[in-house]
């Protein structure tokens, strides 16, 4: 049931990122990602100077004349969002929670996406698939979206990113644009102590155009000295006390957290896969626009 203060806050929601996306990110969106995807069109045959990469190897072996794949400018692309709704993400140790800042930052990319005449899909995971909501157009679904983001109810509480990069394949056939927002608290590992999502990450960057989105908060990073804490696992419920007034402990949370934090980093660059992290502490916005600056370069 939406309430008068849920409306209120997604109304809120609609007000901040549409301005955005106007002041600051005007032009960035279609300017990077309008025109990346190519849809098959037909073959010709091949002229001296054609990329050979394009050569349509079974035409010309029927016909034995090299033939080349031609392909034309999609007119719409598909924008798929990819949200982590584990209780790792229900956290914040500011004034914004981590599905909070996820929420902003979806309204942003999809308000960025509708304006440019494209469907925007929600793709809602924990350790399994909560929500799919397919891509459509509009400021009417852009607005569930937010609303899935900040209120849906997940049946269950841990991480498997994997699982919602394997679904993303399945649901949608064509090449999209797909954010994968996240805090990357994923406790599952896969050959070599590597993420267990790093083999689904660079299948579906293959596929698709894979962008990750890193929610982070300074208590991730850095412990107070507030003594004796006794605290409980988001995802597992696992309690467990920590002395805090420790300096050593204090100085492993925040080794533990850069070495983290590489480890994530590497896995993105091994799959080459773009990334931008944002916190709930610093304006977004910034993490935002440095991103397409840096795309926008990249495909001149």
């Amino acid at each position: 049931m939406l309430t008068r203060e849920i409306i209120k806050k997604i109304r809120r929601i609609e007000i901040t990122t549409s301005r955005l996306v106007t002041d600051a990110l005007a032009g960035q969106y279609h300017s990077v990602f309008k025109g990346r995807g190519m849809e098959f069109d037909e073959v010709r045959e091949y002229i001296p100077g054609d990329d050979v990469r394009d050569i349509d190897w079974n035409v010309t072996a029927r016909t034995g004349v090299a033939h080349i794949k031609k392909y034309v400018e999609e007119r719409e692309l598909t924008v798929m969002l990819l949200v982590d709704a584990s209780l790792s993400c229900h956290f914040a140790s500011t004034n914004t929670l981590k599905n909070r800042l996820a929420a902003e930052i979806a309204a942003v990319l999809a308000f960025s996406a509708i304006r440019n005449n494209d469907k925007v899909g929600l793709i809602f995971f924990t350790d399994k698939i909560e929500k799919f909501l397919p891509p459509r157009k509009g400021v009417k679904n852009v607005l569930r979206l937010i609303r899935e983001i900040l209120y849906f109810q997940p049946q269950n509480t841990r991480t498997h990113i994997g699982r919602a990069l394997e679904f993303l394949s399945k649901v949608t056939t064509r090449r999209s644009v797909a954010f994968l927002i996240s805090d990357f608290i994923d406790p599952e590992t896969g050959p070599a102590q590597e993420p267990a999502f790093y083999k689904p990450l660079l299948i579906a960057n293959k596929k698709h155009d894979l962008i990750t989105v890193t929610l982070n908060d300074p208590r991730e990073r850095d412990l107070p000295n507030c003594g004796l804490v006794q605290l409980r696992d988001a995802e597992s419920g696992q309690p467990f006390l920590l002395d805090t007034s420790s300096r050593i402990v204090r100085e492993r949370f925040r080794q533990n957290y850069h070495q983290t934090l590489a480890n994530r980093n590497r896995v993105f660059k091994r799959a080459g896969v773009d990334h931008i992290d944002v916190h709930t502490d610093r304006p977004y916005i910034q993490e935002l626009v440095k991103f397409f600056r840096q795309r926008k370069r990249r495909y001149r």
